[in-house]
């Protein structure tokens, strides 16, 4: 049997996947990669690669869902590469759900990320924290978009930047960060208001949008703190 298309699904396991697999039917064989470390996502990712036995890679986290509309272009498209020369990749929107709500401002529209992969051009991933696949070719852009279930509550982000603030602060430690000072911190905090507030104008998607943004601003903040603790214990 061909086996045009493997979708990878990356879990932590604590999620329910029915939805998400049920949005998966037109693909030929699904891999579920389950990975409980917060690092290293580039090497799991590369080993669910290495083990797919489709001509096509098509990564998807556990909280996304791929609407009708995208399986749709998708098959078209898989069925078109068969005449034609294709791209070596594809890139998709993500529809940003945050609080309920669909975001369009403060960075979170249209969101491209690369997801659809040929995968005798793929190359791998790489990167231990925002990994990014390397593709040997072109890579072209698709009109549809999956669901992004992004933040439920304020709890969730909070746990989660606890957690992934952690990695950030280690890898800016290990890369040899200049020291934390307060006007490090000030820089720090006005850019990223600068970005999320003014440039990006998470305001325009009202309560939910400025909520978002600000938090933006205690996440990058967090992260430098962890910074500045990882600092001062290594000069003792």
């Amino acid at each position: 049997m061909e086996i045009n298309i493997s979708a990878i699904i990356l879990t932590r396991g604590d999620r329910d996947l029915k939805n998400l697999t049920k949005s998966l039917d037109f693909c030929d064989e699904i891999n579920i990669l389950k990975n409980n470390n917060l690092k290293d996502f580039s090497t799991q990712r590369n080993k669910a690669a290495q083990k797919a036995k489709g001509d096509w890679l098509f990564y998807i986290d556990d909280d996304e869902i791929v609407p009708e509309n995208l399986k749709l272009e998708i098959l078209k498209l898989i069925e078109n590469s068969k005449l034609k020369i294709a791209n070596s990749a594809y890139a998709i929107p993500r529809k940003n759900i945050i609080f309920g709500k669909e975001m369009k401002h403060c960075g979170l529209w249209p969101d491209y990320v690369v997801r659809l992969i040929k995968k005798e051009d793929f190359m791998g991933y790489l990167g231990e924290l925002h990994e990014q696949p390397k593709i040997k070719g072109e890579i072209g852009y698709l009109r549809s978009p999956f669901i992004h279930n992004k933040h439920d509550n304020l709890s969730g982000m909070v746990e989660k930047t606890n957690k992934w603030s952690e990695v950030e602060a280690k890898l800016m430690f290990e890369a040899n960060h200049p020291p934390m000072n307060i006007f490090r911190f000030f820089t720090a905090g006005f850019r990223e208001f600068w970005l999320r507030m003014i440039m990006q104008t998470a305001f325009l998607d009202g309560t939910e949008g400025i909520i978002y943004g600000m938090y933006q601003v205690f996440s990058r903040l967090i992260n430098y703190s962890k910074l500045w603790e990882m600092q001062l214990k290594n000069k003792k």
